[in-house]
């Protein structure tokens, strides 16, 4: 199989690295925003708002995705995993890569030659896959960035049989393993053929549709002052009158003489601007979000109703929850393979992947059922079971339900 090379890899990670980094600021909120310099006053230039609906459509589906460990765990995956602070670890690799579209689990060797696994962002790593495994044939990562440069300072080049490490750019060790594959693992979110390494949960439409949504808060900023203090007008004055615009718009009462003709001048006001379009506009562009991400308007702020039921939520998240599944089934691929090369490093083995191909991921409901749907879905374990005895047991129970027996 062809071998690119750490300088090939080092270039590929550079031409992705800023549209990942783009998907960041948008869910750290830190994005910059586009402006139209049109009708809006330089008072106003500098102003800056943060809209949540990117971190919103991200975490709406990450925290849904809780990993509960493996199934048919014969290689013992669990006690790995356990061993590397799983709390963190597959939360941390599920968001970033919601995020980024994909990130990486780097496996190495820690006390006693026990497997280590930690997390690396879509940013910092990168590499050539194999579709048929989404193993890698060789992969790069960026360990440690220098803080006051930015540029790399710890780098490691993954290649089926050893791990090289250079400081500086300068080879610093080389660590031989026996596991047949890259000891970097992407995880990665909703792959297809075209991108093997997924697309970001942050879409292109998204960004767009926040950024349109930023500067609707401008405007309405800009109306508020009109709406707060409206435009009042006098006709008829004297151009030897002396009138302060300002004194004008925040006293309750003002001396106004007349011009040397005796005329009196005539008051008036415009009439008050409106902040409903303003409002309307942000609710058109929350229903474009919604229907991006598969979101409701109170997921984004907009109330409509009454609290909903668990079944009103599912019905209304229908779209939602089949993304989740479809982003368990990669992600959970994503953690066999780690475990599969951490199990090789655990046991100096080089196993075949297919001795592995019993053991499948598990996941807690993406729904948690309330008490009364735990009612209904426990009257239907019942006929089933009525039906096909032993049919449901304590592993397809927790699936549905996220509860675990306390039956020994």
């Amino acid at each position: 199989m062809k071998e690119y090379g750490l300088e090939y890899l080092r270039g590929k990670l550079a031409s992705k690295r800023e549209r990942a980094e783009l998907r960041y600021k948008f869910y750290e909120m830190k994005n910059q925003m586009r402006k139209i310099q049109a009708l809006i006053p330089p008072e106003f230039a500098t102003l800056t708002y943060s809209l949540g609906w990117c971190a919103k459509a991200v975490d709406s589906i990450a925290d849904r995705l809780i990993f509960s460990g493996f199934e048919n765990d014969d290689f013992l995956f669990d006690q790995i995993f356990k061993m590397n602070n799983p709390d963190v670890l597959f939360d941390s690799a599920v968001l970033s890569a919601t995020i980024s579209a994909c990130c990486f689990l780097h496996i190495s060797y820690g006390d006693n030659d026990y497997p280590v696994i930690d997390c690396i962002d879509g940013t910092n790593a990168t590499g050539i896959i194999d579709t048929a495994t989404n193993l890698l044939t060789e992969g790069y990562a960026i360990l440690e960035n220098d803080p006051t440069t930015g540029m790399p300072l710890r780098e490691a080049y993954f290649l089926p049989d050893r791990t090289e490490y250079y400081v500086s750019g300068d080879l610093y060790d080389t660590v031989v393993h026996p596991a047949g594959a890259p000891l970097l693992v992407p995880v990665i979110y909703r792959p297809d053929a075209m991108r093997p390494f997924g697309h970001s949960r942050i879409s292109r439409a998204c960004m767009d549709i926040v950024q349109t949504a930023r500067r609707t808060l401008l405007r309405s900023e800009v109306g508020a002052e009109f709406y707060s203090v409206p435009q009042k007008y006098i006709v008829g004055i004297s151009q030897k009158t002396q009138f302060d615009n300002k004194k004008a718009s925040m006293s309750s009462f003002l001396k106004i003489t007349n011009d040397g003709n005796a005329d009196k001048p005539t008051l008036g006001q415009f009439e008050q601007q409106s902040m409903a379009p303003h409002m309307e506009h942000m609710k058109m562009l929350a229903s474009m979000f919604a229907g991006e991400t598969g979101l409701t308007l109170e997921d984004l702020g907009f109330s409509t109703g009454n609290p909903p039921s668990y079944d009103a939520i599912r019905a209304s998240h229908e779209n939602l929850r089949l993304t989740a599944r479809k982003a368990q089934r990669s992600f959970g691929t994503g953690f066999l393979n780690a475990g599969y090369l951490a199990a090789c490093i655990r046991d100096g083995e080089t196993y075949n992947r297919s001795a592995f191909r019993d053991v499948k991921p598990e996941w807690m409901p993406i729904f948690e059922p309330d008490a009364s749907a735990l009612g209904a879905i426990g009257d239907a374990i019942l006929k089933i079971n009525q039906a096909s005895e032993g049919f449901l047991g304590a592993r397809n129970i927790k699936n549905m339900t996220g509860l675990e027996s306390d039956a020994e």
